[in-house]
């Protein structure tokens, strides 16, 4: 069978900010840096750990690290030391679903449709080619089905309550390597010590986060769950796919249903700079037209003109902006996403 690493992408996070941990990394540290960047073991982070454990079955150009803006001066060599275009820079932390998407929207603009393997950077592996096996078999049940999101548990060892719980159901897929998929019955996000007691009895697993699916999949599952947030993304998604104007004003038009309050700013800020705009070509024209002696009736015919040139000049610098904003090609630096 052809190795289902082949092709695949990885996707590693690193824009969370660590704040339970803080009072440890700051005792380890002397600052502020959150637990990604905090040299735990043997003088490495759980970010080089994740890099050289991802190492082992994904190409280091096929790597993209989402981090955040604010911890510039914790990733700062970081972005020297990885391949042009795969250090995506959120403007703050929103998240891991939002952090998640940025990360899978740089894919897609820089390799389209492929596979990819999510890894949070907070885990302690004892195992790295154990790990990259299980990755690796998970990789083969996407291969076998396309549609699918897998996500990797772990066998507990107590009822924790810090964790969070995958609660399987039936099988549901099967690969040509004889890996298993169960379906997910239900996660559980940091549950009473009760409820975890009774997961770890009906057999329930911990919630390792390390998932791995097909772009597309991916973005139809975030899609259903957070309409709201891939709405927001609407913009990056429609260039990455290439559909026309129609279904890009579509998108917008999503997005400000998710996002009132914006709308509202902007709607209100496009109808004062269309009087305002309109009443000084109203006024310019007017004059032209008595200066000229032409008919009254000809202002209008100085205005459209006009006023169809000014909505041109303004579309073409919102797209301009809107594309250094959102890097939606391949360029070597790293952009920031607003989410």
């Amino acid at each position: 069978m052809k190795n289902p690493a082949q092709g695949t992408w990885a996707l590693i996070l690193a824009g969370g900010d660590g704040m339970r941990l803080r009072p440890l990394t700051r005792q380890i540290a002397g600052d502020e840096r959150p637990k990604q960047f905090c040299p735990f073991l043997d003088g490495e982070t759980l970010l080089d750990r994740t890099r050289r454990r991802v190492d082992l079955f994904v190409r280091p150009d096929r790597q993209v690290v989402v981090v955040s803006q604010p911890h510039e001066q914790y990733y700062r060599e970081l972005a020297g030391d990885l391949a042009p275009g795969r250090l995506a820079v959120q403007p703050s932390n929103r998240g891991t679903a939002a952090g998640m998407l940025c990360g899978l929207v740089r894919i897609a603009s820089l390799a389209g449709a492929v596979p990819v393997a999510v890894f949070p950077c907070d885990h302690y592996i004892s195992d790295d080619r154990a790990f990259g096996r299980s990755v690796e078999h998970a990789l083969g049940l996407v291969h076998a089905r396309r549609d699918l999101v897998v996500v990797l548990g772990i066998e507990p060892t107590h009822a924790e309550t810090q964790y969070g719980w995958i609660e399987p159901g039936g099988e549901c897929a099967r690969a040509s390597d004889g890996a298993v998929a169960f379906a997910v019955r239900r996660f559980w996000e940091k549950p009473a010590r009760a409820q975890a007691q009774m997961l770890l009895r009906s057999g329930a697993l911990w919630n390792s986060f390390v998932m791995v699916g097909w772009v597309d999949a991916f973005l139809a599952l975030v899609a259903e769950a957070l309409p709201g947030l891939v709405a927001a993304f609407a913009p990056v998604l429609v260039t990455w796919h290439g559909v026309g104007a129609m279904k890009a004003l579509f998108f917008s038009i999503t997005a400000c249903l998710y996002n009132w309050r914006a709308f509202a700013v902007y709607a209100l800020a496009a109808l004062l700079a269309f009087v305002a705009v309109f009443a000084l070509l109203s006024l310019a024209s007017g004059l032209l037209v008595a200066a000229a002696g032409a008919p009254r009736d000809t202002t209008l015919v100085v205005i459209l003109p006009a006023f169809a040139i000014f909505v041109s000049a303004l579309i073409a610098s919102a797209y301009a902006s809107y594309c250094d904003v959102f890097d939606t090609g391949t360029a070597a630096k790293s952009p920031t996403i607003p989410v």
